[in-house]
């Protein structure tokens, strides 16, 4: 069961009672986190990233059987449309209101680039529409190994620069947890490239930046992180990777170029044993006058921001405030 299946189970109350209050600069863990964190040690989602076979069997089995995207959760008024554009399924969410005037998110899902969306990823999309009033273009990208980075990222980017062209001066914003987080950063880097507008912001959530996992301060937060482990997430960036050095910036875009990249907005968390690179993200941005905020949460875990706990409530009332 993955973690995002587990917090699709309780309502998301975005913004919460401190809306608009400045948290301490490390507040101490909740006891709701402290207890969350507890839980997710007694579910099997960590043994499923244990070895590389583990991976290789948890994917033979989504081969045989595929899992839904359709959306699930997105909750009142919010109207969904399914469309086809690079030959994949784009799904684009409005307010059921009305969208005139409406700024634009595209919502890129983690997943190890193996595992498919799933509800909490829907509830997820579904508040932005309706609390933030915008329109969500939310790419259904094909998985490894089906599909590898050099197929992956170059549509993914082309979906940006259409969606960019066709909002004219309205926001867009990119916003991708985990494994989507590294695939918006891949996806603007390539945009820049090729001299193409970027978005007006990046919101990376917990990003997947790095596929080696080779830093050796990781070993150590490994043991702490209650939902990843190192064997399985090199297995899978060496899946997604294909023909690809998993060091190739569309694998790994920490070993990009980060000028001339949008405003960053990044969400970690220290029992995450992907942090350390999020930390050397901000500062390679900032080192080339890229703005970045990063919310680094002590003792939160993987994706802690869309977990339902005060601090994922507090993260998620700022991601509404930059997409609105």
């Amino acid at each position: 069961m993955s973690v995002a299946r587990i917090a699709s189970a309780f309502q998301f109350c975005p913004g919460g009672r401190l809306l608009g209050m400045r948290p301490p600069a490390d507040p101490a863990p909740s006891l709701q986190s402290r207890c969350f964190n507890a839980l997710l040690r007694r579910l099997p989602y960590k043994q499923q990233l244990a070895s590389a076979e583990a991976v290789q069997a948890h994917v033979q089995k989504l081969a045989l059987a595929p899992a839904s995207y359709e959306p699930t959760g997105l909750g009142r008024g919010v109207e969904a449309t399914l469309t086809k554009m690079g030959g994949w399924p784009v799904y684009y969410t409005a307010p059921s209101s009305g969208h005139e005037g409406c700024n634009h998110v595209m919502f890129l899902h983690g997943g190890g680039y193996i595992n498919e969306i799933v509800p909490a990823h829907w509830r997820f999309v579904g508040q932005m529409t309706r609390k933030a009033r915008v329109v969500c273009v939310v790419p259904i990208y094909p998985l490894a190994p089906r599909a590898t980075a050099k197929d992956v990222v170059p549509v993914t980017a082309e979906l940006l620069r259409m969606l960019l062209e066709d909002a004219g001066p309205a926001k867009v914003t990119v916003v991708g947890n985990s494994a989507g987080a590294g695939l918006a950063l891949a996806a603007c880097q390539w945009l820049r490239d090729r001299g193409h507008r970027q978005p007006n912001r990046l919101v990376l959530i917990s990003p997947a930046a790095d596929a080696s996992v080779s830093r050796p301060e990781q070993v150590e937060i490994a043991g702490r992180d209650p939902i990843q482990d190192i064997p399985g997430i090199v297995e899978a960036g060496r899946l997604y990777a294909g023909e690809l050095d998993v060091g190739h910036p569309f694998v790994s875009p920490l070993n990009g170029a980060f000028r001339a990249l949008a405003p960053m907005t990044i969400f970690a968390g220290t029992r995450d044993l992907l942090y350390p690179d999020s930390v050397d993200l901000a500062e390679r941005a900032r080192a080339v006058g890229v703005p970045v905020e990063l919310h680094l949460r002590r003792d939160q875990p993987h994706n802690y921001a869309l977990m339902p706990t005060p601090e994922g409530r507090q993260a998620r009332a700022i991601i509404l405030r930059a997409v609105a």
